[in-house]
């Protein structure tokens, strides 16, 4: 069932709202074998992000207002036309109801001009997240464990030269 979201870029100020998000999903840095992160965690990390013009972080909210979620990613990682998915996280009442898989989608239709391929990193060992990506079309890319795999999946829209994940530019 397609569902319009809302992505609103995540300013400096919107801190206490992240946070707030990321209170209300203890289970995904539990699995990870960490903490939340305190609100002055989210504010630094938000200062990061405006800093770097290729790394967004965008709150995503349902057609009604509610805040379902975010999603953190960079352009041109790791090679020019790549879209790197670092975090797609849904509140946790949200979860299991469509919202992640359609803010990928809309992620995917909202960037597909700009990128050859998105990839998506699932951190530590998240089976859940792994097959959820995989739900979606992306493939199995790289294993970086126990950091970290890496899902791809290309966009086709394109014509850069395809290269393997994490390659040295053509020379």
């Amino acid at each position: 069932m397609k569902r319009s979201l809302s992505f609103t870029p995540a300013l400096p100020h919107h801190a206490p709202i992240l946070h707030q998000l990321y209170q209300d999903t203890p289970g995904y840095f539990a699995l990870l074998g960490g903490e939340v992160p305190t609100l002055g965690e989210v504010q630094r990390d938000l200062l990061t992000v405006a800093e770097d013009p290729h790394r967004q972080l965008e709150l995503i909210h349902e057609p009604g207002g509610e805040l379902v979620g975010s999603v953190d990613y960079k352009t041109e990682y790791p090679d020019p036309g790549d879209l790197t998915i670092n975090l797609l996280l849904i509140r946790e009442a949200c979860q299991s109801q469509g919202w992640g898989a359609e803010a990928a989608r809309q992620l995917e239709e909202r960037h597909a001009r700009r990128n050859r391929r998105i990839l998506a990193s699932v951190l530590g060992d998240n089976v859940r997240g792994a097959r959820f990506w995989q739900g979606l079309g992306y493939r199995f890319a790289l294993d970086a464990r126990p950091a970290m795999t890496w899902y791809a999946k290309d966009l086709g829209s394109s014509s850069a030269t395809r290269r393997p994940l994490l390659s040295s530019p053509a020379r």
